[in-house]
């Protein structure tokens, strides 16, 4: 059997994840209380479920501090996956004042900012159970098409998750990277009038940075410090780990890149690549997110 739970700040995604997973087959339960967690599972394997997704957040008002002892009583056979979903502050509170919907932590006594401050702080030590997704600059489409990605078929490669993430520094470094890379320091494309409006996908770009001796180098070097360190994480027993590449503004350099990494790793792990600058993940529409 296989249990993804999900959690995070509310306004972070969690409806449209929940949603994408039944979706896709899941048997989903939203809103449970930490502290039945064993009790639902136990109960779905009598049921004969194959796939189930469980929402493990704040709105029960119960102590979700004991998510973790929880976990460590689920039975070893139970496949086990922990996505917990993040965004910034200032994100969150715009999604909120668009939606005009209440935080689940919010009253007359208590400021919108202080409760995602006061939810952030006690769900602080849950980010670490499995993988971290900064959803500030994701649209719910781009959400949705990552989760189906996270769910599919890793084709026994060694149980990690990794994810290759292009950014722009201008948007500021991810807050789910575990390692970030600074390419800014070669040739920028966006400097040349023909390929000023493309991205690292196109063939154009391609070849100028392929054209790029330092680019070159660099590449060869992050491929290194990888592969180099690559089976250590595997070792640690890390089921996830984001690589995050940034040059500027995340369309040309990073992109090119990202793109590079997830083809040289692609055999070596389960293997994502989220590009968060490029259109797709623009600011636009992020009020769907605080559904929740």
């Amino acid at each position: 059997m296989q249990v993804i739970i999900i959690s995070g700040l509310s306004g972070s995604g969690k409806s449209i994840a929940l949603n994408v997973l039944e979706d896709s087959g899941y048997y989903c339960v939203d809103n449970l209380p930490a502290s039945l967690l064993v009790v639902l599972i136990n109960y779905l394997q009598t049921q004969h479920h194959t796939h189930a997704a469980v929402a493990i957040d704040m709105r029960s008002g119960e102590n979700i501090t004991v998510l973790p002892w929880q976990l460590k009583m689920i039975d070893k056979s139970i496949r086990m996956k922990f996505i917990f979903l993040d965004a910034r502050t200032e994100t969150l509170m715009q999604r909120f004042s668009e939606t005009r919907r209440r935080h689940p932590l919010s009253d007359k006594n208590i400021t919108l900012a202080e409760a995602i401050r006061r939810e952030r702080e006690t769900l602080a030590t849950l980010i670490e159970l499995g993988h971290h997704i900064d959803t500030s600059s994701l649209r719910p489409n781009a959400l949705r098409a990552f989760i189906k990605d996270f769910i599919a078929d890793s084709r026994n490669l060694p149980q990690l998750t990794l994810l290759f993430q292009s950014f722009g520094y201008k948007h500021g470094i991810p807050l789910d990277a575990d390692l970030v890379f600074d390419i800014r320091c070669l040739p920028n494309p966006f400097y040349d009038p023909q390929l000023k409006e493309l991205t690292g996908h196109d063939p154009e770009v391609i070849r100028f940075m392929e054209s790029q001796s330092d680019a070159a180098k660099m590449l060869k070097d992050i491929s290194s410090f990888l592969n180099a360190w690559l089976p250590a994480y595997i070792r640690d027993n890390r089921a996830y780990l984001t690589v995050a590449i940034g040059c500027t503004g995340g369309q040309h350099r990073s992109v090119y890149f990202a793109e590079k990494l997830a083809l040289h790793f692609r055999n070596e792990a389960h293997v994502l690549v989220r590009h968060r600058g490029l259109a797709e993940y623009n600011h636009q529409g992020l009020n769907n997110y605080a559904r929740r």
